[in-house]
């Protein structure tokens, strides 16, 4: 069994600060944990305003605390987020979140990330070296 804490993994290198300002993240669960999957708790800084495309993952997105949209770049249909909203980019969705207030959002990623990533200049994560199929 696995049994970790926000405010414990928070004080680790588990928390990852968005380079750009708009959001950190603590990886409460990861690759190396061997769940098929990663879990984190992220929050969006309010203001935020930035475009994702998660090209080598999947994500699904249940917002806590806070209000914002994301919009899905391929329709320009814009969703309203606020405590109870669960949205998944189950297809690679190119979008933009955009925070009104400070969100805090529960995240799932598959496959599982490995603890140190970042927004590349497209707005995704790279996979693994071990995970990209040649």
């Amino acid at each position: 069994m696995i049994v970790r804490q926000l405010q414990d993994a928070e004080k680790t290198s588990r928390k990852i600060v968005d380079p750009k300002g708009n959001w950190d993240s603590t990886r409460l669960l990861l690759k190396s944990d061997g769940m098929g999957f990663s879990f984190h708790i992220t929050t969006i800084y309010a203001g935020a305003d930035f475009q994702m495309h998660y090209q080598n993952h999947l994500e699904s997105v249940y917002c806590m605390s806070g209000k914002g949209e994301v919009e899905t770049l391929a329709d320009g249909k814009k969703y309203p987020i606020s405590p109870g909203t669960l949205y998944i980019l189950d297809q690679h969705d190119k979008h933009v979140l955009r925070a009104f207030e400070e969100m805090k959002m529960a995240c799932v990623f598959n496959p599982p990330l490995t603890g140190k990533e970042v927004h590349n200049a497209e707005g995704a994560y790279e996979l693994d070296a071990d995970e990209i199929e040649e």
